[in-house]
């Protein structure tokens, strides 16, 4: 018996009934042989962990555009602070933890330069529209190891391509992950909005923090276990009605104050028209591409505007930023 099959056979033991068992996984679309060591959903936790799209959100935008300071969070530290929220819920209520880390790993790989601003604007450059959870499914399938994909499993990828509020993912774990990504993101963005003195802790509405609590840590606490509590021994992943309301009505009170605020939108337009001229730029010049992007194209029959988006999707706020000055900021002549 191999490693792989002893742990298989310890989830069937020890998972609920209603986790995903990687044995029972619907597959790859390439088929490939076992590992011997790990199951499923570990192989493709650690895919996503290894590629590059994964390292590049250390320098992706959360909320703030570019900010100063190393404690505010970036793409990947959300990223982080979601599996880990989502790996606790799992464990509680024996469910299969290494595919909830997976699609937590992987469920903003295909998020723009510059945050939900980036992704506003490539939606509207874009005939066939731009959604970071499509373009994240993109990345994993298409974009990554130079056009090969990353062969992950349905279910890691239906995760990730249904983690948003309203989305209906096909596995518990899925939906773990769903709400990890919102518990995640409301708390640290109101920690990060405290630091940079948007606001203070007092200034939130009573009415939620009555319910939620008055720390992000107690949130996060208060959050996690009504999830557990509410979800135990049942074929679903829920919240109580009253925490539920409170997380949502919090959300808007916070799209009011913070992502629609003037502190971390003003650089916005900026931001946008930058990515709008580099589109626009290569969509002329489309040659100028590297060669894996022209590949597409060529080999694959992509759109030009689609393969421009994953371009200028993939890239980093620095390096946008870099690649904008190199089109479009004159350079200071030096004498030979």
């Amino acid at each position: 018996m191999t490693i792989r099959e002893a742990m298989e056979q310890l989830e069937e033991k020890s998972l609920s009934p209603y986790a995903a068992r990687s044995r029972d996984t619907k597959g790859r679309d390439k088929p490939e042989k076992l590992c011997d060591i790990r199951p499923e959903y570990q192989r493709d936790r650690d895919r996503i962990l290894h590629c590059k799209a994964f390292r590049r959100l250390k320098h992706k935008t959360q909320v703030f555009l570019a900010p100063e300071g190393d404690h505010y969070r970036t793409r990947l530290t959300h990223t982080l602070e979601v599996a880990q929220i989502a790996r606790t819920i799992a464990k509680s209520l024996c469910m299969n933890e290494s595919l909830a880390e997976a699609i937590a790993l992987g469920h903003d790989l295909g998020h723009t330069p510059f945050g939900h601003s980036g992704e506003a604007i490539l939606n509207k450059l874009c005939s066939d529209g731009f959604s970071h959870s499509r373009q994240s499914v993109r990345v994993v399938e298409v974009l990554e190891k130079d056009g090969q994909g990353l062969n992950l499993t349905r279910e890691v990828r239906d995760g990730i391509l249904n983690h948003g509020l309203s989305a209906r993912p096909s596995t518990l774990e899925g939906h773990i992950v769903r709400l990890s990504d919102k518990i995640a993101y409301i708390n640290h963005d109101i920690d990060d909005a405290i630091r940079a003195r948007i606001f203070k802790e007092a200034d939130l509405p009573g009415e939620y923090t009555d319910i939620l609590g008055r720390s992000v840590r107690e949130r996060l606490n208060t959050m996690v276990h009504d999830i557990i509590e509410n979800s135990r021994d049942k074929p679903e992943i829920v919240m109580s009605p009253p925490m539920e309301k409170a997380m949502k009505d919090l959300r808007g009170w916070m799209f009011n104050t913070v992502y629609s605020g003037s502190v971390a939108k003003e650089e916005e337009g900026r931001a946008q028209r930058m990515i709008q001229f580099m589109y626009e730029y290569y969509m002329k010049h489309v040659e100028l591409l590297p060669g894996e992007y022209l590949w597409l194209m060529e080999e694959r029959g992509e759109k030009k505007e689609r393969v421009v988006c994953d371009y200028i999707a993939g890239m980093s706020d620095r390096y946008a930023i870099d690649m904008f000055e190199e089109l479009f900021v004159p350079k200071s002549w030096k004498a030979l």
